[in-house]
């Protein structure tokens, strides 16, 4: 089968969970898609498509946003790392990406899943490690657009209340992602994935509609403990076929 037919099922999968549980979109679908195709092949498809959800979702809930936290302490470091991270990707090569992609899943699910199951709760970080953090997730998304599990590691403690860490995090990467694509346009990898990105929109909107019905209908909690445990497995399988 295509690959990116496979990549296609693999995004409606995505956007499915991120409906339900409310996170993992691209690192799903990426993490996924890696086994199959390069990851620079995958990010100007993956990353315009997820404008489309996040642009969606921010004017449903701008209003929730902690400008203060978005302008003042999370943009600025995560716009310089992500320049810093696009900038550095081609220097380490499809190997090396998919080595260090499936080290940074692991690690997520990993701490999730024993999160969850020690019951541990959330400790806030000082500020110099929140700073590095951030610019850590910063850098990641410029490689992968997955800075989320560094962001949300990075942002553990804080005070804002569920809507306004919603809204902010939503806000952070629909202006990531419209950067990338912008610098994807200016590199030209942006214009021959135009195609594939309008053929698997309407499977994003499928998964997005399916994701909506399952969200009421499942048990939240299980239902990301399995998700972790497929990513934890996914990210292993790219570990070991990288070397």
């Amino acid at each position: 089968m295509d690959p990116w037919i496979l990549l296609a099922i693999f995004v409606f999968v995505a956007y499915s969970i991120e409906a339900i549980t409310g996170f993992g979109s691209i690192v799903i679908a990426l993490s996924l898609g890696a086994l199959l195709l390069p990851i620079e092949a995958m990010l100007p498809v993956l990353v315009p498509l997820n404008i489309c959800m996040t642009g969606y979702l921010l004017a449903r809930h701008h209003q929730h946003i902690h400008w203060p936290t978005l302008l003042k302490l999370i943009l600025p470091l995560m716009v310089s790392g992500t320049l810093a991270g696009y900038l550095l990707r081609p220097w380490l090569g499809d190997q090396l990406l998919q080595l260090l992609f499936g080290a940074l899943v692991v690690w997520f699910a990993g701490r999730e899943l024993l999160r969850a199951y020690r019951g541990l709760s959330s400790r806030r970080h000082g500020a110099l490690w929140t700073r590095g953090w951030m610019l850590g997730a910063g850098i990641t998304h410029g490689l992968y657009a997955s800075g989320g599990p560094l962001l949300v590691y990075a942002l553990t403690g804080t005070q804002l209340d569920k809507a306004a860490f919603r809204a902010t995090l939503i806000t952070v990467w629909f202006s990531l992602n419209s950067l990338l694509t912008v610098v994807f346009a200016i590199d030209g990898s942006l214009y021959p994935a135009l195609p594939k990105v309008a053929a698997i929109a309407p499977v994003l909107v499928a998964g997005v509609v399916v994701g909506e019905y399952l969200h009421h209908r499942v048990d939240e909690q299980r239902f990301r403990n399995v998700v972790y445990a497929l990513l934890l497995f996914t990210g292993s399988l790219l570990i070991t076929t990288g070397f």
